[in-house]
């Protein structure tokens, strides 16, 4: 006789409890049908706690082991079989509460075999053949009761054996969640709250290329719901999104508005407001057959769907990472409502908690539900409600190019209780600075290189600096990052050689780099406004037209008098030189080099390198007469007369290097800018744009500056392949360095480059010369065994923290050119002065 195979199906994510008598199978069912790690098992939680598996006094500190190490395995997201009699109703209330606390599906299999095969396995087994008949009949007379009310003690499937054959011709079938949309690739158009706004709707799917609700490229539309409510055509959304789900085309899930629309059209009594009543009005145009569509399909939508392998996910009102795929009321709660943080505001609406600050999921979550006049990402999360049907727009993501699409409203309409404004985060008018976004260990998220953290201890060095001795902070933009020195040279008396930094950059795939002369000054960021109303407009700052501070954020002026005198200049010459027309922009933000050097660190000269040069002055001199006196006398000094020689001559070089730093200013007298890079604008980030293209701006800059305050930054570009070219680079640092020049950073022509595994590349590679590096190292640094000691220096950390930097630097700019608000700006800003703290050889 043939035995036909029952399938029992299983959700693959869910706790799985087996219900049965003492020796109705349970243990070889599961071994059976699971793998053996997804099994736990009372029996061995007891022998794991008192050496004995049929030791009962052990039981409660054994279900202690298996409710602890079953919460541990769903936290994970791993599929529990749970194999313990779970007869008595207690016993199974402790684990429908466990699957409910991690958002699990309860999924009870009930083995309910006769009292007689219950009492043979029991005999058959050396540990349990003495065990009592009542216990058995005891067992069952508990299941026989629980039987009926398994469903309402939350099992959502449960499935019951009968027989040894219904046993034996199970058959577990794993079944993904409804959620679980990950073999989805996409490409996807997400597409936010519609509110009935049909005709925006058309507009918006033609505009991102669907004809007739499908694709000619296969991508497929995503909805993130609030289809209906408030706008002129619900059941025109309705049937246009609906056919698109139907053929294919289309995925939705549900918003809070289509929640309450499907409890209407149950009959259930809801109260007729926030836009239904009218959406009640136009289905009543509407016949019966297309009104139960809309009830089945509102019925069928799933609260949210993990899509394209894990990374992204799309739900109506938002979703912290632990709820990503789990399947429970919370979760969809959640996914339909968001969280409130119990207050009103005064509107008398709730207050929404703003769950993306906190979020550092690996998923992107996009989402709708709360209007924002402009939308932007936070934490790798996205609101794309751009209030449509109140006169805003209708706005859509093409994933995964992360690129936004939107179309304006017609009309408004429907009246906004309260203005449009950012209460989710991330608008340009978002909530200013707090504490709790740059304390503590922080997870900043970046385009360019992914999640980067900053340790708490660096953190908290950072908001000494920031909140001591920064600028405005509204003025406070960009940062930029440290950078890599090139790699150790062999080449007899170097240190440091450009060799290396053109093999570096050949290895990486880059063919073409520019050398930038390094300039004898300290490093400057330079934000210029049009005027104060520019200022004020988009930095909120009254009175000053910008900033000028350190690369650490200080203002490099105490007078503020001064740094507008230099911000006129400035602006004069980009007026000159046509630059606010031709970048269609109120305010530019510079990276530069402020001369000298003693202008921001004469307190560093005068007490620390000042103070070598005035002692070996004090010194060498008496001290060599002293050995040439003696030598003349005939005493045998000549070998530390050599010596002490040679440590007089590097003293000498040593003061001569510093000196090279050192001039007068008479206020601006004296003072020089060489700006090297534009990094931002109005609406865009400048920091891809060619260096050669980046250089000619400038040189503009320079060629209309009338006073003499800004200096050109000398160049020349390099093919990394041409053994002809690389040495013409090197000669031209000899040459700039034996003059008494500082050295060149080596930067990609195209600024902005990955290699061939697309990690970033350097963006640039600092090659000091010869003598400017005593002032580093030391005036006797050149010495054969002092360079032989130097060579053992580690760059591989110094290396990495230049590229963070740089990442968070791009960030930040990103941020800025969008009008994204100020902490969203500050979160990489801070980040970049965060990663100063970590321990670094300095000199590197």
């Amino acid at each position: 006789m043939t035995t036909t195979t029952r399938k029992l199906p299983v959700t693959d994510l869910s706790l799985v409890v087996l219900i049965g008598a003492t020796g109705s199978g349970k243990s070889t069912f599961a071994r059976r049908h699971f793998k053996p790690t997804e099994i736990l098992s009372s029996d061995f939680c007891r022998g794991l706690v008192a050496d004995d598996e049929n030791d009962q006094s052990a039981s409660g500190d054994a279900f202690d082991v298996l409710h602890y190490i079953a919460g541990k395995r769903l936290e994970a997201g791993r599929l529990t079989v749970v194999d313990a009699t779970s007869v008595q109703s207690e016993s199974r209330k402790q684990l429908v509460q466990l699957a409910r606390k991690y958002d699990v599906l309860p999924i009870a299999i009930v083995l309910d075999l006769p009292e007689e095969v219950c009492a043979e396995r029991n005999a058959a087994r050396p540990d349990r053949a003495g065990m009592p008949r009542h216990v058995i009949q005891r067992h069952r007379r508990e299941l026989r009761r629980s039987l009926r009310s398994l469903e309402r003690e939350g099992f959502r499937k449960v499935h019951i054996l009968r027989s040894v054959e219904d046993v034996e011709a199970a058959e577990i079938v794993l079944e993904r969640r409804f959620n679980d949309l990950t073999h989805l690739t996409g490409p996807f158009d997400i597409i936010g709250d519609i509110h009935g706004c049909r005709s925006e709707l058309e507009t918006l799917l033609t505009k991102l290329g669907y004809v007739d609700g499908a694709h000619p490229g296969g991508r497929t539309a995503v909805f993130v719901g609030d289809l209906v409510d408030r706008g002129p055509d619900s059941p025109g959304v309705l049937r246009r999104v609906m056919g698109m789900v139907a053929t294919g085309n289309a995925l939705c899930v549900p918003g809070n508005h289509e929640n309450k629309l499907g409890r209407y059209l149950k009959g259930r009594n809801v109260q007729h407001t926030h836009g239904l009543a009218e959406t009640i009005e136009q289905l009543e145009k509407e016949d019966d057959t297309f009104k139960e569509q809309v009830r089945e399909f509102i019925d069928g939508l799933v609260s949210h769907y993990v899509l394209d392998g894990g990374s992204l996910v799309v739900c109506h009102a938002g979703l912290p990472e632990k709820y990503h795929g789990r399947t429970s009321g919370r979760v969809r709660s959640h996914a339909l409502y968001g969280d409130t943080t119990g207050e009103t505001d005064e509107f008398g609406l709730p207050v929404r908690y703003p769950w993306a600050e906190d979020y550092r999921g690996r998923a992107a979550v996009v989402y709708g539900h709360t209007p924002v006049p402009n939308t932007s990402w936070i934490n790798n999360t996205i609101c794309l409600d751009t209030g449509a049907v109140f006169g805003g727009k209708m706005t859509a993501l093409r994933w995964p190019e992360r690129e936004l699409v939107d179309v304006p409203a017609e009309q408004v309409w429907y009246e906004p209780v309260k203005p449009l404004t950012t209460e989710a985060p991330g608008g340009h008018d978002g909530r200013p600075l707090d504490l709790a976004d740059v304390h503590g260990r922080r997870i900043v998220e970046t385009r360019h290189m992914g999640r980067l953290a900053v340790r708490e201890e660096n953190a908290a060095a950072a908001l000494e600096v920031m909140s001591r001795f920064a600028v405005d902070p509204r003025l406070l933009a960009y940062l930029p990052p440290t950078m890599s020195p090139t790699g150790t040279s062999h080449v007899d008396g170097y240190l440091e050689h450009p060799a290396e930094a053109f093999a570096t950059y050949k290895a990486d795939g880059v063919e073409r780099v520019v050398c930038e002369e390094k300039h004898m000054g300290s490093r400057a960021v330079a934000l210029v406004c049009r005027d104060a109303d520019a200022a004020r407009e988009r930095f909120g700052a009254d009175g000053p037209t910008g900033v000028i501070h350190t690369r650490t954020g200080r203002p490099f002026f105490d007078e503020e008098t001064v740094t507008e005198q230099i911000l006129d200049r400035l602006r004069t010459a980009v007026t000159e030189a046509g630059l606010w027309d031709e970048l269609q922009t109120d305010w530019l933000l510079l990276d530069a080099e402020l001369m000298p050097w003693s202008l921001k660190a004469s307190g560093l000269l005068r007490h620390q390198y000042a103070a070598v040069g005035a002692a070996s002055r004090a010194v060498f001199p008496g001290a060599v007469a002293a050995l040439e006196a003696a030598a003349a006398r005939g005493v045998e000094v000549k070998g530390l007369l050599a010596t002490q020689r040679e440590r007089a001559a590097d003293a000498a070089a040593f003061t001569d290097a510093y000196r090279r730093y050192c001039w007068a200013t008479e206020g601006l007298e004296g003072v020089r800018l060489a700006p090297f890079q534009l990094l931002a604008v109005q609406g865009r980030s400048l920091a891809a744009v060619p260096h050669d293209e980046q250089l000619a701006w400038l040189d503009r800059l320079v060629e209309h500056d009338p006073t003499a305050l800004l200096q050109t930054t000398r160049r020349l570009i390099v093919d990394t392949g041409d053994p002809e070219s690389v040495q013409s680079g090197i000669d031209w640092w000899l040459e700039m360095t034996s003059r008494g020049g500082e050295g060149m950073v080596v930067k990609p022509l195209q600024a902005l480059v990955r290699d061939g595994k697309n990690r970033l590349v350097q963006p640039g590679i600092k090659v000091r010369g010869r003598e400017y590096l005593r002032i580093v190292y030391g005036p006797e640094y050149t010495r054969p065994e002092q360079l032989a000691k130097l060579r053992n220096r580690f760059l591989g950390h110094k290396r990495s923290l230049a590229l963070r930097e740089y990442a968070l630097g791009l960030e930040a700019l990103d941020r800025l050119a969008e009008g994204e608000p100020l902490w969203r700006i500050h979160e990489a800003v801070f980040a970049v002065l965060a990663l100063e703290s970590e321990p670094v050889d300095p000199r590197l």
